[in-house]
């Protein structure tokens, strides 16, 4: 894509500011590895499987899976975290800048994981789609993605309005809503006498949007997750959508 639409999109500013990594430095890493263990339990690959971290951020989930013996590549749209992540490179860990809605490395990987809602940016419901068909490109025959979801009918319920949290001496006042399709998150925070507002949006995919999506990209869904320790998905109390899909 051009690099201008890419300017305009929230999530080319936002992810490339230092503000994002400060507001979510406390994420709990250890429920991520813990979630990572119990996929690689599940999805059992072989020593020498080839592994992409779609949209890696900074590349904390991609050098876990390395240090669990695997070859993995990270993308990410983020020039600034993927800068970040390279530092950790070495001949079975690589990083890479890339727009998910172009092809990357046809039929090269046994294995791609999207985690952590890091799905359903684009404004349009078309580059979604065609983000899912690049994706299923990278896949060899027989292989598997996983995309981890959130339970957006769960999220829009207990969706809080209104937040403010203090971190690093930064006073970020957090508003939620749901706006034309889309969980809408703006953050709004004065840092050395400027003023900054930064916004998240993530369109609202429901089961059957993926399924209508897995269809285009030519995937078969062969599991569906409710949460991280991979118990069943229960449409009105689980936490997360996790697909695992099979090229």
């Amino acid at each position: 894509m051009a690099d201008q639409q890419d300017a305009a999109a929230w999530f080319s500013t936002w992810f490339n500011s230092p503000y994002y990594h400060i507001l979510y430095q406390n994420r709990d890493v250890q429920e991520a590895q813990r979630f990572m263990d119990r996929l690689l339990v599940y999805l059992h690959p072989k020593p020498d499987a080839k592994i992409l971290d779609l949209a890696c951020g900074k590349g904390r989930h991609a050098l876990y899976l390395n240090q669990q013996g695997y070859d993995v590549t990270g993308i990410d749209l983020s020039e600034k975290s993927i800068q970040h992540a390279r530092q950790f490179e070495n001949e079975r860990l690589h990083f890479v800048r890339h727009d998910m809605r172009e092809e990357f490395q046809p039929e090269a990987f046994d294995f791609i994981l999207n985690l952590f809602t890091s799905f359903g940016y684009f404004e349009s419901e078309t580059e979604n789609a065609v983000a899912l068909c690049a994706t299923a490109q990278s896949l060899r025959h027989g292989g598997k993605l996983v995309i981890d979801f959130m339970n957006t009918d769960k999220v829009i319920s207990n969706l809080v309005a209104k937040e403010e949290k203090e971190v690093q001496g930064i006073n970020f006042k957090i508003t939620r809503g749901v706006e034309k399709g889309f969980i809408i998150k703006r953050i709004g925070f004065r840092d050395k006498g400027r003023d900054y507002c930064f916004e998240e949006r993530v369109r609202a995919l429901r089961r059957d949007d993926f399924m209508d999506y897995f269809g285009m990209a030519k995937l078969r869904l062969i599991d569906i997750f409710g949460d991280y320790k991979l118990n069943p998905y229960e449409p009105a109390s689980s936490d997360r959508m996790v697909f695992v899909l099979k090229k």
